[in-house]
């Protein structure tokens, strides 16, 4: 096979780069899709999609050190990244738009300026975010005004309300609007911005959120796409993956990598971060096939960045 990338660098792009390890799936992918003659590849859309990194403070530990975050195990019959580490999140849902949906906080025009992107994809953003947390792992960060939050979700209602949500019969924007409840969007800080490289056969245009586990709430497993879930330390989940233990995509090793240095869950979060779009090529390396990302050594994204023709 020949090797798609022979340079390390590109005309009109920065010379910075990280290489990761391509986990099996996505290696079998890659060398499938790069046997194929470059006029006769397909290149699947990628779809908007959001991911939450629900944050709590060290346990036993509090203020001290790195948070802990909770991750899924993903079923290993999951078409995408199966049995990887990974947040709560998924794709947007049509109804993640509804104008409806009571906001509290930054409101659809200011998202769309920090996630570099119209009104009506901001609000399925943010929403989906929500959604999704509320989803998996039944955490809400909504409340009955700015400022408020709700705290006892344990009731079997609650898990009613979820299943609602999964099955399609209720929007998000009908439970809060029903319940009297508005989202905190101020809760969310944007973190990332990656798009799974072209040679993946289901791809996705993912931003990355952080958000700070609500007073009185508790994240349980009760999803269907995960095989388990736990809060960890960033630490441990790094150490995991060295051992092979835990197998984590470039973006999920770069946040967790980021978590690692953290000792102000607050002032982390508040941080109005760089957010360049992240796309991965694959790219040889010392005879392996490894996944190019344009990425610097604080882990964000690189303004001006492209891969080489035909993989990006």
């Amino acid at each position: 096979m020949p090797e798609p990338t022979a340079d390390l660098s590109f005309p009109g792009q920065p010379a910075a780069y990280r290489d990761f390890v391509l986990p099996p799936p996505v290696d079998r992918h890659s060398q499938e899709w790069l046997d194929i003659p470059q006029e006769q590849r397909t290149v699947a859309v990628p779809r908007a999609s959001a991911t939450v990194m629900l944050l709590r403070e060290p346990h036993g530990r509090a203020g001290q050190g790195p948070p802990e975050v909770f991750v899924l195990r993903r079923v290993l019959g999951m078409p995408f990244a199966p049995g990887m580490i990974a947040f709560p999140g998924g794709g947007v849902d049509p109804r993640d738009a509804d104008p409806d949906l009571p906001w509290a906080g930054p409101g659809p025009q200011r998202w769309a300026e920090r996630l570099a992107t119209d009104e009506a994809t901001a609000r399925e953003l943010v929403c989906a975010a929500a959604r999704e947390l509320f989803e998996e792992c039944g955490v809400l960060i909504a409340g009955p005004g700015a400022g408020e939050l709700v705290e006892d979700l344990t009731g079997p209602e609650w898990r009613r309300e979820r299943d609602a949500l999964l099955d399609r019969s209720q929007g998000f924007a009908e439970l809060l609007t029903r319940r009297g409840l508005v989202l905190r969007t101020d809760l969310l800080s944007l973190r990332a911005h990656w798009t799974t490289p072209v040679c993946e056969p289901r791809r996705y245009d993912t931003r990355f959120f952080a958000a700070r586990l609500p007073r009185g709430q508790r994240a349980d497993d009760a999803t269907s796409e995960a095989e388990s879930a736990r809060w960890d330390d960033p630490a441990s989940l790094l150490a995991a993956q060295a051992e092979g233990a835990e197998i984590l995509l470039p973006p999920t090793q770069v946040m967790i990598e980021q978590l690692a240095q953290v000792r102000d869950v607050e002032a982390w979060l508040a941080q109005d971060v760089p957010v360049h779009r992240v796309q991965p090529w694959p790219a040889w390396r010392d005879g392996r096939l490894w996944m190019r990302s344009p990425v610097g050594p604080d882990g964000h994204g690189l303004p001006g960045s492209r891969a080489p023709e035909g993989l990006g």
